[in-house]
């Protein structure tokens, strides 16, 4: 099947029905039965598709540049998470995509992009449901992932590839085991599918491990889940690292328990010895009444800028001051109807990261109005556009000091 062309005929048809009077994009059933019709269409017409085509930048073993992550780093600017997309769960086919936000992915929303100033994207991604028992991953799956990662490598972008919601690993000692048996397996396959691309395309491990559920989901984890989360790091890194290709040199995020930003699990993280192409992977929505609480404040002052401080006092000591690489994979606030605020905290967030050389990676699950985490700065749909005044051109700022 060729995903372009199923691309295109998605996008016709969602346009079409937009223009329909009796369909309200707010209303879920109305979403759900345009999604059907959507689903119906695609799946005649792809009968006759072929995908045979399409040419991937990882069709060939690329040159691949022997730097270290430090330096790898200095190329970065800023980034941008193709967020509530490839990583929705609940459905188990190629149209989990629009599961949770309604607009395919187009290499010219990463070309809109990146003529825009970002020049990292990141493409969070759920694989579990698209496993069999076997935990072999569904290819069209896999075709798809792909093809999204293409549009970024071939923009000439940095592109990070994750797990992300996967729901079957909780990380303590009874589910230790078959977690990493099946990370292994998961990571075994992504990392031969891949195992062509250059240094643009990194590897994230994992996306926030943690006890789900429990009392230390969120206050920084326990022993237990700081010990077996440093175990899922190094299965993850041994099987890239022994995959062949390029994986042997190929720049690896490493993430500790919750990817959190407090300075306790932050000291748990593991890294391996002698190997200069790993860097430490960090979610930070700081000050977190500012940036991530729905009912906090909409104001930002001093109070909030130490809580910036100190994270990047932690993330300096433990971290850069010792030259271990750092990405924030993961930062935003969420719209409060306070732009000027969010401009003077991007402004000043930045420009703290920008100190030490930490790139950031803004998460927008294209979420904008209501009672939310409205993280949403771009409108996907063609043509693509920033939607608040002011808060993307503040972010390019700071880089262009």
């Amino acid at each position: 099947m060729k995903l372009s062309k199923l691309l295109s005929v998605l996008m016709a048809i969602t346009i079409c029905l937009s223009t329909l009077t009796a369909c309200d994009s707010s209303d879920s059933s109305s979403s759900a039965v345009n999604n059907s019709s959507q689903t119906s269409s695609a799946e005649d017409s792809s009968s006759k598709a072929d995908d045979s085509s399409r040419v991937s930048p990882g069709d060939t073993l690329q040159e691949m540049r022997d730097i270290s992550s430090i330096e790898l780093l200095k190329e970065m600017k800023t980034g941008w998470n193709l967020g509530n997309t490839l990583d929705a769960t609940g459905n188990s086919t190629i149209y989990a995509e629009t599961a949770w936000q309604p607009v395919l992915t187009t290499k010219e929303l990463m070309t809109f992009l990146k003529d825009s100033g970002f020049n990292v994207v990141r493409i969070p991604v759920s694989w579990g449901a698209h496993m069999d028992e076997q935990y072999n991953v569904d290819e069209e799956w896999m075709n798809r992932v792909r093809e999204i990662v293409d549009y970024g490598i071939e923009n000439d972008m940095f592109v990070i590839l994750n797990t992300h919601h996967e729901e079957w690993y909780f990380p303590n000692e009874e589910n230790k085991q078959q977690d990493i048996e099946q990370l292994t397996a998961l990571w075994s396959q992504i990392a031969e599918e891949f195992k062509n691309y250059d240094e643009h395309l990194i590897f994230e491990g994992l996306n926030e491990p943690r006890l789900r559920g429990t009392p230390n989901e969120w206050n920084g984890g326990n022993n237990e889940g700081w010990n077996v989360v440093q175990e899922y790091a190094k299965a993850f890194y041994e099987t890239v690292r022994n995959s062949g290709g390029n994986n042997a040199n190929r720049h690896l995020m490493l993430t500790g328990y919750a990817a959190s930003s407090s300075r306790i699990p932050l000291s748990k993280v593991w890294l391996p010895e002698n190997d200069d192409k790993v860097i430490v992977s960090v979610h930070a929505y700081t000050p977190y009444s500012f940036a991530l609480d729905t009912k906090g404040t909409s104001e930002f002052d001093d109070t909030n800028k130490g809580q910036i401080d100190t994270l990047f006092n932690d993330l300096y000591d433990l971290f850069t001051s010792r030259g271990i690489p750092v990405i924030i994979g993961e930062y935003g606030s969420v719209n409060k109807d306070n732009l000027d605020e969010r401009i003077e905290w991007v402004t000043y967030y930045l420009t703290k990261a920008k100190e030490q050389g930490i790139p950031c990676i803004w998460w927008d699950n294209n979420a904008v109005f209501g009672n939310g985490e409205n993280f949403g700065i771009v409108n996907r749909e063609f043509p693509q556009e920033f939607r608040f005044d002011g808060l993307v051109e503040a972010i390019m700022a700071v880089y262009e000091e």
